[in-house]
């Protein structure tokens, strides 16, 4: 071949070359924006470097990091494991290297760089093995999950808080109750307010609804410790206290949310005051919600035709005055 048809021949080859860097430049380009369109990652390990391939940028973008911010090493995926979720994770991914898995699945939470939580659905396989058999790159995806666990949050609070006031609700309630009856003891208070609807008479429905927040969050701190504080709806507020009815816990919680409910209430219109008649029962073994609860509500009815403003613990009355 003559010196003027080998420099030809690699000229061409090298236009063949550029072309070819040219396709696979707008193959990467449209596959990584394809990628980032849905979320997904897609990633490949080498095993013995460490070293991660990352074929688009989704993956520092989920955990917030600008290009080239975050190395693409395994250390480095590992060390942004959530603490809670990590041993769960990296046993799921020796477990697949090992051949005791078909394949690595993890859905599990990693640590953004603002210091929040990121949710991924992390997928992946063995892709390559040396002569050995053993196994030398894993591909798989990483999708961001963290939308999806957020709607559900919210959903489950939906389910079962109070929308205005994020207490429990009537169906948290009944779950709650069926898990504390396991224990020894259990008592249900029915609170209901008093003159409440003088409150929305006079002020607004508006402000009415402040004083509920109000109110639950002094019910909340006037419960002792594994107390469930609950709405049932307008002014029912609804307690379960993990305790018999001659505990003293009982008799003081009583006292306090008295005060909580006649303490006046500073709103955005002025000052308001209600009261609260508190009925409070024992669970006995055979009780169900419903059957519990109308108990309490049956001994609040005892305060209600006595002058309102106090409780009665079983049969015994007892009334506290504002301070």
């Amino acid at each position: 071949m003559s010196e003027i048809a080998l420099k030809q021949q690699i000229q061409n080859l090298k236009k063949h070359n550029a072309r070819l860097l040219r396709i696979a430049r707008d193959a990467k380009s449209k596959l990584s924006a394809a990628l980032d369109g849905t979320g997904l990652c897609l990633w490949q390990l080498d095993i013995p470097s460490g070293k991660l391939i990352i074929f688009n940028r989704r993956w520092g973008a989920m955990l917030g990091y600008q290009p080239k911010a975050l190395s693409a090493n395994f250390d480095v995926w590992r060390e942004h494991l959530h603490p809670d979720d990590k041993q769960r994770v990296l046993d799921a991914f020796y477990d697949h290297l090992d051949g005791k898995a078909p394949y690595y699945e993890a859905l599990h939470r990693m640590l953004h760089s603002n210091g929040t939580i990121t949710w991924v659905l992390d997928r992946g396989r063995v892709s390559e093995w040396d002569a050995d058999g053993k196994p030398l790159k894993v591909t798989g995806t990483h999708i961001d999950m963290t939308k999806e666990k957020q709607y559900e949050e919210q959903l489950s609070q939906l389910a079962n808080h109070d929308p205005l006031t994020g207490l429990a609700n009537r169906h948290a309630l009944l779950k709650h109750f069926t898990r504390m009856q396991e224990d020894e003891a259990m008592c249900v208070a029915f609170i209901d307010l008093d003159d409440f609807k003088a409150v929305n008479d006079r002020f607004g429905h508006r402000c009415g609804d402040e004083l509920l927040i109000q109110l639950s969050q002094r019910l909340r701190e006037a419960c002792p410790p594994g107390s469930v504080v609950g709405r049932l709806g307008g002014d029912e507020f609804v307690l379960l206290l993990p305790f018999s009815l001659n505990s003293l816990l009982v008799w003081s919680t009583a006292h306090n949310c008295l005060r909580a409910a006649l303490t006046p209430f500073e709103l955005a219109s002025g000052t308001a005051s209600v009261g609260a008649s508190i009925g409070i029962n024992e669970v006995h073994e055979e009780d169900d919600f419903g059957g519990a609860l109308l108990r309490a509500d049956t001994s609040m009815y005892q305060i209600k035709h006595t002058g309102k403003n106090g409780a009665a613990i079983g049969q015994t009355l007892i009334s506290l005055s504002a301070e």
